[in-house]
């Protein structure tokens, strides 16, 4: 079987211009350091960023921002990177706020190959500009739609040599439905063991979702 193993030079070879990129992580926890460096060190320009916020101007995506390589953000919050907001309010970034369950719904059904969803949060505020509403039994819904992208970049901490996942505490967070929401999906674990070493009640996200794995620095 082919390995699924790559270095972080060959996971270079997937950055372009202008594609659509969904990261892991909440305020920088479970995103992968080293993809997002290299990400920034590729110089790929105009990205579209999808994920839960932006970090901090030193952590998690928040470098991609500060360095002006992202055209459109989609996230629930933006407040710790003051730099976004300032892009945002300048009109040099596009920044889509969603709310924070529509969000990672949105994410899950572009991961589970759904239309979309009805959700009540939202209806009557800016939220629903442009949006299709549903009345049923009495009560308005917004339709949502999915959220897919090009590349997922996600931080898991063990995987095995088939891409089988396994998390470490709240850096679980968005990771494993980004997974399955991309075209591509790049797995940053902390640690690499062999196929059959991970308990498969252990495993949250599986390896047949996993395009490729980068090695740890340490194997």
């Amino acid at each position: 079987m082919k390995t699924k193993l790559i270095n972080l030079q060959d996971a270079t070879t997937f950055f372009r211009d202008g594609m659509t990129i969904m990261v892991g992580g909440f305020m920088g926890v479970g995103t992968p350091p080293r993809l997002v460096d290299a990400l920034l060190q590729s110089g790929v320009r105009d990205l579209t960023l999808i994920a839960n916020d932006t970090a901090f101007i030193d952590t998690g995506i928040g470098p991609l921002i500060v360095n002006g390589r992202v055209s459109k953000v989609i996230a629930s919050h933006i407040g710790t990177n003051p730099e976004t907001g300032r892009r945002m309010i300048a009109g040099e970034m596009e920044v889509r706020l969603v709310p924070q369950g529509t969000l990672i719904e949105q994410i899950r059904c572009g991961g589970s190959g759904l239309g979309g969803f009805l959700t009540p949060t939202g209806v009557g505020t800016v939220v629903a500009d442009g949006k299709q509403t549903l009345q049923l039994e009495g009560k308005t819904w917004l339709l949502e739609r999915p959220l897919r992208a090009d590349l997922a970049l996600i931080r898991a901490h063990r995987s095995d040599r088939s891409g089988n996942l396994t998390y470490q505490l709240s850096a679980r967070n968005f990771n494993p439905l980004i997974a399955l929401a991309a075209d591509i999906t790049l797995a940053e674990p902390d640690e690499l063991v062999e196929t059959g070493a991970l308990q498969p009640d252990h495993i949250i996200t599986p390896g047949a979702v996993i395009d490729h794995i980068v090695i740890p620095q340490e194997s």
